[in-house]
């Protein structure tokens, strides 16, 4: 009986936890079925006890049966009935044939009374126990539940990785932005330096027409005052053409 329920207390915690089960549920389960299977075999134990009582009660009562016997036919020889004796010790022989065997029986029932006591007495061990086990189990399970959940957590965390992206990306941009603005820098100090060339070139042009109005001032052969200073390039070498003309005329005229 007590491997039986051994072996029994061993598929109740052997099995629930594969399962896709509550363990909290299965727990309470198994210890629910611990305590309905003590209780029926405390019942069991009480039955086995209350016979072992009761044939401790009918071995007494039996002995006590040969020893009035016993006596009364010990009573009837000293009063000179034999034959009443005899009958009496006849009587009391059956008595003891019965007497023999409730105390065998009733030893038997001792010896598996004290083997049920035992065993009730081991199996409440077992159960204060398993119960402990139980607490035990529940409270890893409460742990895992836990860190399952701070995991769960933690996966759905933002990585630093997209926040990388993000930052290389922007600063990309920047970076982009700051070789354009570079670059129209550029474009813009390229337009100033050719508007300051062709400055340089108007104010060159100025320049040499102011110094040969000079000298055709200086020569007697003012231009028109009409003359525009800002003619184009082509007039000007053929003024300059015309006035080398007179000048080498001149020249001529002189050596002559």
């Amino acid at each position: 009986m007590l491997k039986r329920f051994m072996a029994l207390i061993r598929s109740w915690f052997g099995r629930g936890l594969d399962v896709l089960e509550n363990p909290d549920v299965l727990l309470d389960q198994a210890k629910h079925d611990m305590q309905e299977m003590h209780a029926r075999n405390r019942e069991r134990a009480v039955v086995a006890i209350t016979a072992k009582n009761n044939l401790q009660n009918q071995v007494d009562d039996l002995q006590k049966t040969v020893d009035n016997l016993q006596a009364k036919a010990e009573f009837a020889l000293k009063r000179g009935d034999r034959e009443l004796a005899l009958q009496l010790l006849k009587e009391k022989q059956g008595y003891e044939q019965s007497l023999q065997s409730a105390r065998e029986t009733l030893a038997t029932a001792i010896e598996t009374a004290e083997q049920v006591k035992v065993a009730i007495k081991r199996e409440e061990e077992q159960i204060r126990q398993k119960t402990a086990e139980a607490l035990a189990l529940k409270a890893k399970w409460k742990q895992a539940q836990i860190q399952s959940e701070m995991e769960k957590q933690l996966q759905g965390m933002g990585t630093w990785e997209d926040t990388n992206n993000t930052f290389a990306q922007a600063k990309n941009k920047i970076n982009n932005k700051l070789s354009e603005a570079k670059a129209l820098n550029e474009i813009g100090q390229t337009n100033v330096e050719s508007r300051l060339r062709q400055l340089e070139v108007t104010e060159t042009d100025v320049a040499a027409q102011s110094e040969l109005e000079a000298l055709e001032a200086k020569l007697g052969l003012a231009a028109p005052i009409t003359q525009s200073v800002t003619a184009p390039t082509n007039e000007i070498e053929a003024e300059l053409a015309r006035l080398e003309q007179k000048v080498g005329g001149s020249g001529g005229s002189t050596g002559s």
